[in-house]
């Protein structure tokens, strides 16, 4: 349960593999008002519970041994997080916890790693927007050496700074700068410059991937592994920020209820590769959620 979105997976898991059995997304907007507010908002949570109802249905239908919720940002920075978390696992039967944000970063990296060749050695930095925080996460051969979670996230910041419909130019900017300082001051500058490749995860990443490839429907095998300069990504930027929002929804490749928060995204993405100095990155389907399910395991 993400600030922007709530996510199922099932999967059988063992041995340090993932065979997916059933994975969906629904657009939940839990972060909703927490930035300005503190709180969360009756509404969002209605809309998680609801996304829960239809899962859990999924989650009896394949019999699963083990019933875990992992709770994010929103939830960790809310006043009312700790009652909220506590209506998931009553009323849903779940093994529910809100993570911290090194928890976060731990359970992204392993999952983002999971199927990667731990051989090379070359430091590479996991990526994960979220609605309410990005986790930056770098390490070599599998093995986590720096992680960092920070205030930066795509509902926080549209509704921080994105307030027009399409944003200005001032607005973005005001974005950009926010973002860069964020993450500037939470990355030590030499953790920046060791690292040589990047991993994105999560809806921005992928809907960049999609968008790239206009993917119709959407189709996770070729958004997986799909490599995006940051010249392109730019160049998406640039197109989804010129459009109004009604517009935006119509774009080949973003699914509809990404629209409100994707120019946010891409701008927070863009900035992650200019703090590292990167001019690539690669896309990755396995994430906190390949990192809890491994996380789990009674082998890993």
């Amino acid at each position: 349960m993400g600030s922007n979105s709530t996510r199922l997976l099932i999967a059988d898991v063992g041995d340090g593999s993932v065979k997916e059995l059933d994975r969906r997304t629904i657009v939940t907007r839990l972060g909703e008002g927490v930035d300005a507010t503190g709180r969360l908002d009756h509404e969002p949570q209605q809309r998680v519970l609801a996304a829960l109802d239809e899962y859990v249905e999924a989650i009896e239908l394949n019999g699963c041994e083990r019933r875990l919720a992992v709770m994010t940002s929103a939830v960790r920075d809310a006043a009312n997080g700790a009652r909220f978390a506590a209506a998931v696992r009553d009323r849903h039967a779940l093994d529910g916890r809100t993570l911290t944000g090194d928890e976060e970063a731990r359970l992204t990296y392993l999952g983002a790693t999971a199927a990667r060749d731990r051989s090379n050695g070359a430091p590479l930095l996991v990526v994960d927007i979220g609605g309410g925080s990005t986790e930056l996460v770098t390490g070599a051969h599998g093995a986590m050496d720096f992680h960092v979670s920070t205030q930066a996230g795509v509902v926080r910041h549209t509704e921080r700074h994105l307030l027009t419909d399409p944003p200005t130019v001032s607005e973005i900017d005001a974005l950009a700068r926010d973002a860069r300082a964020v993450f500037a001051a939470a990355v030590p500058a030499e953790v920046r410059e060791r690292v040589r490749g990047a991993v994105a995860v999560a809806g921005t990443a992928t809907s960049c991937a999609a968008i790239d490839l206009e993917l119709e429907p959407y189709d996770p095998a070729r958004t997986e592994g799909h490599a995006l300069s940051a010249v392109r990504l730019a160049e998406i930027r640039d197109r989804l920020a010129a459009l109004p929002l009604a517009e935006r929804r119509e774009v080949p490749g973003l699914h509809p209820d990404r629209a409100p928060t994707i120019v946010a995204g891409t701008i927070l993405l863009g900035e992650v590769l200019a703090a590292f100095g990167l001019d690539t990155f690669e896309v990755s389907e396995r994430d906190i959620l390949w990192g809890v399910a491994l996380d789990s395991a009674p082998h890993s």
